[in-house]
């Protein structure tokens, strides 16, 4: 599956694993960019078509994206999965033995879990996190906010590598990426359950809910998760793109970055209480539009 070619460029060889949503289109961005050999791997090879399509190469096995790459972008959705990945005879540390590679974790995670990661691995390999903001249109356009967090020559040739998906900016040591997504997720996660609220409470009050939201645009209201997910609340069209489920993960994260800053918040505990009951509800598996559904439910 797919067609290798010369290896010609001086940028490093990048494997790519985790190839959904955001892996998938972030994978077709890196390689089409056409600045180094980009690998991808996957347990469904049907997952790979589009990247394959991109001009990407086809690595039967982790292991074999370490014997072939400088780089691993992980977009598995959280380190228990990575770690599966990383180790073992047929991953990609395995792979790479005898060369330091630099492992960029994509996932939104705990930085303490980053942390920890790092150390496990020692030499056999350099960390940076990544995570990243934007959603699946963001890292189809290629304007993603990308929040990097390690040492500077490891963030430089992270932010080298993820050029092609967004701007990257190295906000501090190890885990400061995963520190900065928990505030993002913060803002995300509120901005969308208030939105939610606001189309409830208008559509039960007589409103219609598009030219609200339209004059919301308008106004101090206004945010990228409004122009997002405000057409998906209108249409009440919840189909999955980010999963609403995975604001649980991300709050606990950023539950866990309060503690650590001896931080109380007032916001946060409310977030994680309604995610949780969202979730509990059944509504965990649709998009994070669905906060209106879940309020209208309530």
């Amino acid at each position: 599956m797919g067609a290798a070619h010369e290896e010609t460029s001086a940028s490093p060889a990048v494997g790519v694993i985790g190839l959904g949503a955001m892996g998938s289109p972030m994978a077709r961005r890196l390689a089409g960019a056409g600045r180094g050999p980009v690998m991808v791997s996957a347990r469904r090879p049907e997952q790979a078509e589009d990247a394959l399509a991109a001009g990407a190469r086809w690595a039967a096995s982790p292991r074999e994206l370490g014997a072939r790459c400088d780089v691993l972008l992980s977009m598995l959705p959280d380190l228990p999965q990575l770690r599966s990945v990383l180790e073992g005879p047929e991953g990609f540390l395995a792979g790479a033995a005898g060369r330091e590679v630099l492992v960029i974790v994509g996932s939104t995670s705990s930085p303490t879990g980053v942390r920890e990661l790092a150390e496990d691995l020692g030499t056999r390999a350099r960390v940076v996190d990544a995570p990243v903001s934007g959603g699946v249109e963001g890292a189809e356009a290629g304007s993603l906010s990308i929040m990097v967090g390690g040492e500077e020559h490891d963030a430089a040739r992270a932010r080298a590598v993820l050029e092609p998906c967004g701007t990257a900016v190295r906000l501090g040591p190890l885990g400061a990426g995963q520190i900065a997504k928990a505030c993002n997720q913060l803002v995300v996660g509120a901005t969308a359950l208030a939105l939610g609220e606001a189309a409830a409470l208008a559509s039960r009050s007589g409103l219609d809910v598009a030219r609200l939201f339209g004059v919301l645009a308008e106004g101090y209201a206004d945010s990228r998760v409004l122009r997002t997910r405000g057409a998906a609340m209108v249409a009440e069209d919840y189909r999955p793109g980010g999963i609403a489920a995975y604001m649980v993960k991300d709050l606990n994260f950023g539950a866990d970055v309060a503690g650590a800053a001896a931080v109380n918040p007032a916001l946060l505990p409310v977030l994680l209480e309604s995610y949780e009951e969202l979730v509990r509800r059944g509504l965990g598996d649709q998009d994070l539009s669905v906060t209106r559904r879940y309020v209208e439910e309530r």
